[in-house]
């Protein structure tokens, strides 16, 4: 991949939807993951105004300094880049205690992690209503359009997605010459969502690289009985969860109306 090709490419494409929008900046959460690092490292470099969004619910305290870190390390060489510190958590209490109670459940569990992000997207809708900003996602492609591992209308909810037609290896090539720091590089990919130091792949099962050479065989049609051992396995699941997410990645149907019933 021609790396720096690939970030110049990026940057005029943020410049010029922005200038064709109408819009005045950016606004991007940064969590303390490599691709909120990359994708804030992307916005700052147009030179527009950059408001970076650090908003924890009980969150693993590695992962607020990480995200510290890089937003102080961004303002250092980049004069637009402006922060906002959002405490979520007791407002995520809030929330929860208003809730009917439910038994515990791993249904449960998850559709509060969801809640979380959903909370932070709204919060990112705030500062970008109230600055006329452009909420950046920070999807890769992996997530975005291999296995769903997004948060629907959550993490999900976004104007546009710089690093969406990246794989998360290509990510970590970007962060790179982009000088992240190596916290961030080094730091094992975790969604944040449930306050521990979970990985991503201790949650899917399989590595990133994995899912990525799963996704390659999908894409050539290939069948799970053509691998065994760990292929099978890693196969398995992204199959599994590309198919279960597929209402992430498509449209929301819609309910056409034959034209004879409505005239």
């Amino acid at each position: 991949m021609k790396t720096r090709q690939v970030i110049d490419h990026i940057v005029n494409w943020l410049k010029s939807y922005l200038e064709e929008s109408g819009q005045k900046g950016f606004v991007v959460g940064v969590s303390g993951g490599i691709d909120s690092a990359v994708t804030s490292k992307l916005v700052a470099l147009t030179g527009y105004p950059v408001l970076c969004v650090e908003m924890p619910i009980h969150q693993n305290k590695a992962q607020v300094s990480r995200a510290l870190k890089h937003i102080d390390e961004l303002q250092k060489v980049h004069g637009n880049v402006m922060t906002a510190s959002v405490d979520l958590t007791r407002v995520f209490d809030l929330f929860i205690g208003e809730l009917p109670q439910a038994a515990d459940s791993d249904e449960k569990a998850m559709s509060l992690v969801n809640s979380r992000a959903r909370l932070r997207m709204t919060t990112l809708y705030y500062f970008a209503a109230l600055n006329r900003y452009i909420v950046a996602g920070t999807g890769n492609k992996v997530e975005d359009f291999g296995v769903g591992f997004y948060t629907k209308y959550g993490d999900g909810g976004v104007d546009i997605s710089p690093i969406a037609d990246l794989l998360k290896t290509e990510v970590y090539k970007l962060a790179e010459e982009l000088e992240v720091i190596d916290e961030i590089i080094k730091a094992p990919p975790t969604d944040g969502l449930w306050g521990d130091d979970r990985s991503d792949e201790d949650q899917i099962g399989a590595s990133y690289p994995e899912l990525e050479w799963a996704m390659k065989q999908k894409e050539n049609h290939k069948n799970p009985s053509d691998f065994t051992g760990r292929e099978r396995e890693v196969y398995d699941i992204y199959l599994r969860y590309n198919r279960i997410n597929q209402h992430k990645m498509n449209p929301i149907p819609v309910c056409e109306i034959p034209s004879h019933l409505k005239n």
